[in-house]
């Protein structure tokens, strides 16, 4: 491809990221992929300078662009190398009019900026929008750290998890011997430090109440040296599908999946009411905290989705509380640094339940009322939430 034709198939993938975006479709990476599958002519520097083109662009634009080309050319507007590629050349995109529209700069939707937490000013919103590193964590079930390190001398500790390996941008994490055999994970350290501080023992009963695909179960897991029984429940049939390899990777036993209908989560867990040594709440969010993974999903939240997510939130944490025993644990995270996805909503379970907050032993973050806060600016991890409470 030329360097032009590079360019024009930014604009087209930014058109459909875009639509995907405004219509709840598939995320970036799915679509870069699509569309590279169907066009094998372009080599493997052609799609890294194409997603590079493309990343930068959204990480750019705060508010949602009006089209793909918009917002390829209010990157090329900075960079005039890049706006010399507009020539109109074969399969290069046409010149620009001195008036056509290009997406301004920002950080994020207007009416958003203003939702933030109060610990998190500019510098962490700047932050959201850098390229995330790629972390792995060591399963304590199949060997330390120490043993990682040395089957991986290109990786380097993490500076506040202890279970916790920095890799290179760019490793295939999935080609790795050390992966293949269980040895390690990806997972962001912040999500690491939640896992680490949720305090998970052997031989306890602990309820992972959304538990997705299994990145915090498996830590969990592993923190309980594989003694108890974990529930990992999910209201998304393929998320839960998606966890029984990497159990059987990582020597996970004690694991059992639950389907929930939603709306219908407490019958669906009645044999578990105060029975739960820990619950962990890792609820649907907006996932502000993401952004420097998936940028374009500043595109996607909107006041009524923001609505919808923080009503469920408050759902999901009173299932929650109804199911943690007598000395009992609630922990509760969201990928988000919106305060009333995360303190907000921790205020409001103060109000309604009897569980009683407890400090959380964390070796980063921030107090953010009664919980603690997670940002990539103050500790190079993606932004979190996070409380505990205990029954007393």
């Amino acid at each position: 491809m030329t360097p032009a034709a590079r360019v024009q198939a930014a604009i087209e993938l930014l058109a459909e990221i875009i639509a995907a975006a405004r219509g709840g479709g598939a995320a970036a990476d799915t679509l870069i992929a699509r569309y590279f599958r169907t066009r094998r002519y372009a080599g493997s520097k052609d799609r890294r300078a194409v997603r590079d083109l493309i990343f930068r662009a959204i990480r750019r634009a705060g508010e949602v662009p009006a089209s793909g080309r918009a917002a390829m050319l209010g990157l090329a507007r900075e960079d005039p190398a890049l706006l010399d590629l507009f020539d109109g050349s074969p399969h290069g995109p046409a010149a620009p009019s001195p008036d056509e529209e290009a997406a301004p700069a920002g950080l994020a939707p207007a009416w958003l900026l203003d939702r933030f937490d109060p610990l998190i000013g500019p510098e962490a919103l700047s932050a959201l929008l850098e390229r995330a590193p790629l972390d792995l964590r060591v399963n304590r079930l199949k060997g330390s750290r120490e043993t990682a390190l040395a089957e991986l001398p290109e990786a380097a500790p993490t500076p506040h998890s202890s279970l916790g390996l920095r890799m290179p941008e760019g490793t295939r994490v999935e080609t790795l011997p050390a992966w293949e055999t269980g040895l390690v994970e990806v997972q962001d350290e912040g999500s690491q430090l939640i896992c680490l501080a949720a305090g998970a023992r052997p031989g306890g009963l602990v309820v992972d109440l959304c538990a997705g695909a299994g990145g915090k179960t498996l830590a969990l897991a592993a923190e309980m040296g594989g003694q108890g029984r974990i529930l990992a429940c999910d209201a998304d049939r393929g998320r839960l599908g998606r966890m029984s390899p990497r159990l059987e990777r990582a020597g996970v036993t004690i694991v059992e999946s639950r389907l929930l209908d939603p709306g219908r989560e407490r019958a669906a867990l009645a044999d578990l009411a105060g029975a739960a040594d820990l619950v962990l709440v890792d609820a649907p969010c907006s996932g502000t905290g993401t952004w420097r993974r998936n940028p374009e999903t500043r595109w996607r939240t909107t006041p009524r989705r923001l609505e919808q997510l923080t009503a469920l939130q408050a759902r999901l944490l009173g299932i929650g509380a109804e199911l943690v025993g007598p000395g009992g644990h609630l922990v509760y995270a969201v990928c988000s640094l919106l305060a009333e996805e995360g303190r907000e909503q921790a205020q409001g379970l103060e109000r309604r339940s009897s569980l009683v907050p407890e400090p959380l032993i964390m070796a980063a973050g921030r107090a953010a009322g009664s919980g603690w806060l997670l940002s990539p600016d103050h500790d190079g991890t993606d932004g979190f939430f996070v409380a505990r409470w205990r029954r007393p």
